[in-house]
């Protein structure tokens, strides 16, 4: 398997706007756009009314001044919440972006966009699809389609049967012995890992192979370095103020 040189860029920006702005947010997207990023990473889930949202966690505590469970809370109820006063007081009155919204930001400011489907338990085929339709009709006619990856093979297999024509790659935190069955069975073209479980070996093997390499969440411009010296195509970073957008 022959793969061509990574063509997207090779900073993205974690959850929009990393630690300079409430994560999946507009206004993150925004931030990283002013500081000259050309790309995010953001995570979609379904709402309780199955509506594509950008949220991490299953509850609302964490980024948003509500409670309870994501999957319970319909998304014209989030609509009331605020989802940036907890980052700080400048992002007071932000709100929960439903996925349209954000893809609507990405193509509007030519941002690409490396897409989590991010399943509450139980959903992982419906997100996947949802996801990948979505993606689909947001990005239609665009250059550059955006990436979808998960952590969860259900949702990845999913996205491919609803959308095949849009790259996805495969979310994990070490590479086991199998990896390469798993990329081929899910029509994967790259491998997302934690920078922390990585070796030299290992990078060399997925490119190697023919497969893009993306390494999370990496924050130290020295530890970037060293893992594009080993092959990473790409990076993810919360510190937009430390890698800056040419960095590679």
């Amino acid at each position: 398997m022959n793969m061509k040189p990574w063509p997207y860029p090779r900073i993205i920006a974690h959850r929009g706007g990393g630690t300079l702005a409430p994560e999946n947010t507009l206004a993150g997207m925004r931030k990283a756009k002013e500081l000259g990023f050309a790309a995010v990473e953001f995570d979609v889930m379904l709402a309780g009314d199955a509506t594509a949202i950008l949220m991490h966690d299953q509850r609302l505590e964490r980024t948003t001044d509500g409670s309870g469970a994501i999957a319970e809370t319909a998304y014209s109820d989030m609509l009331a919440l605020d989802a940036g006063g907890w980052f700080s007081r400048d992002y007071a009155g932000e709100r929960v972006p439903s996925f349209a919204h954000a893809g609507e930001l990405c193509v509007e400011l030519g941002l690409w966009a490396d897409i989590e489907i991010k399943p509450v338990k139980g959903f992982e085929a419906e997100t996947g699809r949802a996801t990948a339709l979505a993606a689909r009709e947001l990005w239609h006619g665009a250059a550059v389609p955006p990436l979808l990856c998960s952590f969860q093979p259900a949702a990845l297999a999913a996205a491919k049967e609803a959308a095949p024509e849009l790259p996805r790659g495969a979310l994990i935190q070490s590479i086991p012995h199998d990896w390469e069955q798993w990329m081929q069975k899910l029509g994967c073209v790259s491998v997302h890992c934690d920078y922390r479980m990585l070796l030299p070996h290992q990078a060399r093997a997925v490119r190697n192979a023919g497969y893009w390499l993306l390494c999370y969440t990496v924050n130290d411009p020295e530890i970037a370095r060293v893992l594009f010296d080993w092959g990473a195509d790409a990076v993810i970073t919360d510190r937009l103020d430390l890698i800056a957008p040419d960095f590679a």
